[in-house]
């Protein structure tokens, strides 16, 4: 018997694209919860659903451990988390079934759950965590095992009566240092590296900070805010010297919504990795501005520092300033050109769809692409997700679906300047004329996928041309940006 069972609701095998590129990574927001309750002597089990096929194997955890309580701990590290899709909303519910048809205490700590906390409690939850997890489970728990079911903890929400209670907020944790590292034991490693195999690496995920201090208007927030805490570099080597030591891992992926933004913190960090004498390969996230005004290139490079995906968002500086993004096209100019010169990789977030992007905007974006040939794409279009400007401005115009069903939904939830149609051709569009120059250049090999790309263009290039000239008929004179002899 167990004090608390952990788990999550995100299963890569409900979401199409992600099965697909099968890079799967722990939770490790949910790891993290499970070494604070251990550091606090509970005992714990880990159901991982990240592979796992159904939401029934729960069940047979439940059996095993016998917890007294269950808890969805959802990884707020994740980006796919934190896009609520739907079909992850169905396998909490029905986790939730599971649980309550057992009688067992359940919680449920996600960024869906705090914007559908009457949702959740209604499938059976007994408490939601609104706010920074760790510290609320540890109390939550410590106090249900005492005996007192009708607890109330600062930073949950529960129900009483048909009455909802949302109990004060919970101060965020500030010196992150001070949290054991991810407990990596419960993770059934070798799994992960098997999935790996296919690409001919293994990488684990790391994160060094929590929060993001920028005002992006489509992003959503839902526990940190604009609040920024960040690692010591000497505490994040130490943790990279423990999972190499470990199980070796050829690679790393840190999480992080921004890597290295404090002043001095990546100059600090190459000299820790060199003094310990690690090499490992990372991935991270930036912004072009951070890069360009730190000058951070020639320190991501000596840490290690394989690829950087940048958040560019958009080839069009008017799109751009429409979503307070705060950056320029031409600081994404120069911090690809930087970084190529570094010998690093580089990846372009693009998102499309923006309420007032024109085929001119799309047009800017599809030549930034042409002319500065990143190394990886990712295209999406417009999500709106409660609690941001951005959704904010649309939701009269949102219709009965609120969310994607998976990561490969792409449906543009409000009416945009376009049909929903138009932007998944586009998106095909781009990913496969991207691939095909890169052929061309000789910047990356040919494979079957490539070939099947040519032929696919070869296809859709027609029907992309009648879907912008209907729209054109509808809406001939719509643009944000000017041309660019009246910039």
């Amino acid at each position: 018997m167990i004090d608390v069972l952990l788990t999550h609701s995100y299963f890569m095998m409900f979401d199409r694209k992600q099965w697909r590129n099968m890079q799967p990574y722990p939770p490790l927001g949910t790891l993290y919860a499970a070494s604070v309750l251990r550091e606090a002597g509970l005992k714990v089990a880990l159901f991982d659903s990240m592979l796992s096929g159904s939401e029934d194997e729960l069940s047979e955890y439940i059996r095993t451990y016998s917890p007294k309580i269950v808890a969805i701990y959802d990884d707020s590290f994740n980006y796919l988390t934190k896009m609520c899709l739907s079909r992850m909303r169905t396998a909490a519910y029905q986790m939730l079934d599971i649980v309550k048809s057992r009688g067992i205490v359940s919680v449920v700590f996600s960024p869906d759950s705090v914007n559908h906390a009457d949702d959740y409690l209604a499938h059976g939850a007994d408490f939601v965590i609104k706010g920074e997890g760790e510290e609320t489970l540890l109390e939550l728990c410590t106090s249900v095992l005492r005996g007192d079911r009708l607890t109330r903890v600062p930073g949950t929400i529960q129900k009483r009566g048909g009455h909802l209670y949302v109990d004060q907020p919970r101060g965020l944790i500030k010196d992150l240092d001070r949290l054991p590292f991810p407990a990596w034991d419960l993770v059934d490693v070798e799994r992960y590296k098997m999935a790996w195999e296919i690409h001919g690496y293994f990488s684990m995920n790391m994160v060094t900070t929590r929060g993001c201090p920028f005002g992006c208007n489509w992003c959503a927030k839902p526990i940190y805010g604009r609040s920024y805490h960040s690692r010591s570099p000497r505490n994040v080597v130490e943790e990279m010297t423990f999972l190499k030591q470990h199980y070796n891992p050829d690679h790393i992926w840190f999480c992080d919504d921004i890597f290295g933004l404090r002043p001095g913190w990546l100059e600090e960090f190459a000299a820790e990795v060199e003094n310990a004498g690690l090499s490992l390969r990372y991935k991270c996230l930036s912004r072009p501005d951070l890069l360009v005004k730190e000058n951070s290139f020639n320190n991501l490079s000596r840490s290690g520092c394989e690829t950087v995906w940048l958040g560019v968002e958009s080839g069009s500086q008017a799109v751009l300033d429409a979503m307070e993004k705060g950056t320029t096209v031409e600081q994404a100019r120069i911090a690809t050109k930087k970084l190529k010169e570094c010998d690093m990789r580089v990846g372009y977030f693009l998102q499309f769809g923006y309420p007032g992007e024109s085929y001119l905007d799309i047009k800017k974006t599809m030549s930034l692409l042409k002319e500065e040939s990143p190394d990886e794409i990712g295209i999406s279009v417009s999500y709106p997700l409660p609690d941001t400007a951005f959704y904010s401005a649309v939701k009269n115009k949102l219709g009965d679906k609120l969310n994607w069903y998976d990561s490969d939904d792409l449906a543009l939830l409000f009416p945009g300047e376009f049909k929903p149609s138009f932007y998944r051709a586009l998106h095909r569009l781009i990913h496969s004329s991207h691939r095909l120059r890169r052929i061309l250049s000789r910047a990356e090999r040919i494979s079957i996928r490539t070939a099947l790309a040519f032929l696919f263009n070869a296809a859709v290039l027609p029907y992309f041309a009648i879907l912008v000239r209907l729209r054109r008929k509808k809406n001939p004179n719509r643009i944000v940006s000017q041309p660019e002899h009246q910039q």
